[in-house]
């Protein structure tokens, strides 16, 4: 992918959430079920990194739960990082805005983290290289063993969300730049806009993962009406790779 198309979508995403992050706030006010099926894995003396942290739900959660450990999340939104930090202990919750495609996103001094997540996050980073080299970045902030885990939005299992795909011409792009996978879906509640997001498939995120140094220890779908529209994997670090 050139550098023009992929500014272009980054923008979009960026307009997107930035312009609508309160009426999207107000569609995340409780967590999908294929995260509550992972929260009780997460130990509760764990040093989380949590990319693309939205609202906070998942901290909030967290808290609830009676979390000791410590929990970082980032996000690019200032909207939603300022409902994220509400009535959490700051010594404990830390939230920071940074852009996951500006790497390094975080300090060269911060210590390795237990558990990286990324929960629909890695589907709106536009372009193979970009994605990888996030993910490679993540390998690099977790020890040998520790784990990622992350989803990603499977919009096309639905026929309700699929209609919901627009045409490149419509963001002004040139199809023929546009890599496998990508798609353009309009928003529609409170305005229109549109969201750049990419379809993974699981051999796709098989080859993501090894190329990055991660073993895939579990797979499966969950969310939605079908319970299948959203992929989690969990992956755990190892030492090398290439």
């Amino acid at each position: 992918m050139d550098s023009a198309t992929l500014q272009r979508l980054l923008a979009l995403n960026h307009q997107f959430y930035q312009t609508f992050a309160a009426p999207f706030s107000a569609t995340r006010q409780r967590l999908q079920p294929g995260v509550l099926r992972l929260l009780p894995a997460i130990l509760p003396s764990a040093r989380i990194l949590d990319l693309g942290c939205g609202n906070g739900e998942l901290a909030r959660q967290l808290h609830q739960r009676g979390f000791q450990g410590s929990y970082l999340g980032l996000d690019f939104s200032a909207g939603l990082l300022a409902d994220a930090a509400q009535g959490l202990p700051p010594e404990q919750f830390r939230f920071l805005q940074a852009d996951l495609a500006s790497l390094p996103c975080l300090p060269a001094n911060e210590p390795p983290f237990d558990l990286a997540l990324a929960f629909a996050a890695l589907h709106h980073l536009p372009g193979a290289a970009l994605r990888q080299q996030v993910v490679t970045e993540v390998h690099r902030l977790l020890p040998p063993g520790g784990r990622f885990i992350h989803s990603n939005w499977q919009f096309l299992n639905s026929p309700r969300l699929a209609r919901r795909v627009q045409p490149w011409s419509t963001a002004g792009l040139n199809p023929t730049l546009i890599e496998p996978g990508d798609y353009l879906l309009d928003w529609r509640q409170g305005g229109s806009a549109l969201r750049y997001v990419h379809h993974f498939s699981e051999p796709e995120l098989a080859e993501l993962a090894q190329s990055c140094g991660f073993t895939l220890l579990d797979s499966f779908l969950s969310d939605g009406e079908g319970g299948n529209l959203g992929l989690y994997q969990v992956w755990e670090a190892i030492h090398h790779y290439t």
